[in-house]
């Protein structure tokens, strides 16, 4: 029988030690790559395990039953977690945001976010702290996330229909109870809340209006997110990617809807609201968002940074090799642990070297790339 490869476990041997310069850079109020971006977002993946097998993330094909997920004692302890938070947030990091994989599927979750919670940037502002799950555990965990510190959450949230949702998540699950999480988020003060639906053309794109039309006037915000080909497991056809432009189509033939700006640096969101009979924006009826990153590549305003499961960084979500911080942190048999002055210039090293525009120039990149050059699955580094 032939081998198995396991591609992160592949993946994790290919990740270089980050370098530590010996010469330092010198520090500047700004941290910018080469292409002027600066670094103002972290997500950290704390699992690479999630309880859905999507067919646009984990498709159960590939992660079966026999799929070897990262062993304990390779996932970085929330101590760890923490202290690089720390470092990354005096790089000029103002958002956190936590992922996976299932991020609630890591066991007292909330002590970790009672970790991050306290920090602050070096002006003194509090963090926005962050993070995304696809709602199955959010009922049970969302006062204790709360009370633990964490600001808001997004909901990963593909379809209302029953049958589309329970076949899209391919492992029967309701969606009921993904809506029953949303409200308890609410209920415990975790928002403004955010859903997350990844349209495919031909599989829930029917979806669209009514799921606007359910968190319409909610309180919540819709973003409807363009099917990516993140990852190599994912048989990703341009044809089932509906673009953005088509979405909004759909929802202006349904509802007088208006422009809005952009909030913050980096948003990957096209705002839009819902108006009033004057033309205007109507709050009370809310707004949804357009993330288009295939048709729209917003790669020039792109702050991101990766931290995964295992300790890696990543500087693009479609990467495909990390930088390891983990061995930084713990020591190796060849090296010792460093110190928060090296992790912070192995962080700067990497960052000012950055050059990541993966979205811009996806047509020149083969859909069936080598194994070599095979990006990484979201799962492994988050969303």
């Amino acid at each position: 029988m032939a081998e198995r490869v396991i591609p992160l476990v592949q993946h994790r041997v290919l990740a270089p030690r980050a370098t530590v310069p010996v010469e330092r850079l010198a520090l500047q109020d700004q941290l910018q790559d080469t292409r002027g971006r600066l670094l103002r977002d972290l997500r950290i993946s704390v699992t690479d395990r999630c309880n859905f097998r999507c067919s646009y993330c984990m498709p159960k094909e590939v992660f079966d039953s026999e799929h070897a997920y990262l062993p304990h004692a390779a996932l970085l302890s929330f101590e760890e977690i923490a202290r690089l938070a720390r470092v990354f947030v005096q790089q000029g990091v103002q958002k956190i945001r936590l992922t996976g994989g299932e991020p609630l599927l890591r066991k007292n979750l909330e002590a970790l976010v009672a970790q991050l919670a306290p920090l602050k940037t070096p002006e003194g502002r509090p963090l926005d702290l962050t993070l995304t799950t696809n709602g199955t555990l959010l009922a049970r965990k969302a006062r204790q996330l709360r009370e633990a510190g964490l600001k808001r959450v997004t909901v990963s949230l593909d379809a209302l229909d029953d049958r589309v949702f329970r076949r899209m998540n391919d492992v029967d699950f309701p969606v009921a109870e993904v809506l029953r999480g949303i409200d308890a988020a609410q209920a415990a003060g975790l928002g403004p809340i955010k859903v997350n639906m990844v349209v495919k053309r031909g599989t829930n794109d029917h979806e669209i209006v009514p799921m606007a039309r359910h968190f319409r006037g909610s309180g919540v915000v819709l973003r409807f997110i363009e099917y990516m080909d993140v990852g190599a497991s994912n048989g990703w056809r341009m044809d089932e990617v509906l673009p953005g432009a088509e979405v909004i189509q759909r929802l202006r033939s349904e509802w007088p809807m208006v422009a809005l700006p952009s909030t913050a640096a980096g948003e990957t969101a096209q705002r839009w609201g819902y108006a009033d009979a004057f033309g205007r924006h109507d709050p009370g009826l809310g707004e949804i968002g357009l993330i288009n990153s295939v048709t729209q590549a917003f790669c020039g305003d792109c702050n991101r940074a990766r931290l995964s499961t295992d300790g890696a960084v990543y500087t693009c979500l479609f990467a495909t090799v990390g930088h390891d911080l983990r061995s930084l942190v713990r020591g190796d048999e060849r090296h010792p642990a460093g110190t928060d002055a090296d992790l912070a210039a192995a962080i700067r090293h990497l960052w000012l070297h950055r050059s990541d525009r993966y979205s811009e120039i996806r047509g020149t990149v083969p859909h069936r790339p080598p194994a070599a050059a095979r990006r990484i699955e979201m799962s492994y580094i988050g969303g």
